[in-house]
């Protein structure tokens, strides 16, 4: 059940991650080296123990930058 959940987690959480920095600092470059950084530092303290789970991580930060890329800007109010 343990291994579901790690591997249910690899697949989304990283994908989520870049969309919510993208929104936070309005910069998908940013948000992706942010999402990078916090995977890199699990897997040093031993979150990510298999080579198949950094794999899924990768996909789902790609997944994730591609939709930042879809995402459209928000409309600028003028007044």
């Amino acid at each position: 059940m343990l291994m579901v959940i790690q591997y249910m987690s690899a697949l989304f959480l990283p994908g989520l991650l870049v969309l919510l920095f993208t929104r936070v600092t309005y910069n998908r470059i940013i948000a992706l080296v942010l999402t990078v950084a916090l995977i890199t530092a699990s897997a040093y303290k031993g979150y990510t123990n298999t080579t198949v789970l950094i794999v899924i991580d990768a996909f789902s930060l790609t997944v994730g930058f591609w939709l930042a890329v879809k995402m459209k800007p928000r409309a600028v109010k003028e007044n």
